[in-house]
């Protein structure tokens, strides 16, 4: 009959230690539980991490202290390139594009497409690179579904153009930002 570990404790190695902040550089310890059982399939129970810094486990998982300033941390960078793109509705459409001075671009997106996801970047460059000389918003066809009928969207992303209440040009699909840059330029 097979012998099953009743716990595996693994402490992280002390070259590790040097990059992290210094509120963590107590070596954490990880415990692994599993069942006894010999027949049964191992079942993970648990991680433990033990630290002997006086922060709290809830302060450890506050937003503020995901970011460290001191050297060594890890930063996500998505965050901070990611521009948000305001959001248009059937409520604010008239106000925010129909009677915008200047052009507008309207990107209609769904939440669950994936080449729509590919594209807000994208979308959110184009509005600081433009920003002053045109105006883009985002319509979700799922929220909005009368709005992307009005204007016969049938495949998304599709990226429009609006000119004092008028449409002027489409986009259909996740397309460069090259493509988007010259489409964008013929009205400016």
């Amino acid at each position: 009959m097979a012998t099953i570990i009743e716990s595996v404790t693994i402490t992280s190695p002390s070259n590790l230690r040097m990059a992290l902040p210094a509120a963590m550089t107590s070596p954490p310890v990880f415990s692994l539980s599993s069942r006894q059982k010999a027949g049964a399939l191992l079942e993970f129970a648990g991680l433990k991490i033990q630290s002997t810094s006086k922060r709290t486990p809830a302060s450890l998982n506050s937003r503020s202290s995901r970011v460290f300033r001191r050297g060594g941390g890890i930063v996500c960078e998505a965050q901070e390139t990611a521009l948000d793109v305001p959001i248009v509705t059937d409520m604010t459409w008239k106000s925010l594009v129909l009677k915008a001075d200047g052009p507008v671009l309207v990107e209609f997106w769904a939440p669950w497409c994936g080449p729509c996801r590919m594209i807000h970047p994208v979308i959110g460059e184009l509005s600081m690179q433009y920003a002053g000389k045109l105006k883009c918003f985002k319509l979700s066809t799922d929220d909005s579904p009368s709005i992307a009928t009005q204007y016969g969207i049938r495949s998304i992303p599709t990226i429009m153009i609006f000119i004092n209440g008028e449409k002027k040009d489409a986009v259909i699909g996740a397309v460069p930002k090259t493509t988007l840059t010259a489409t964008i330029e013929k009205f400016l």
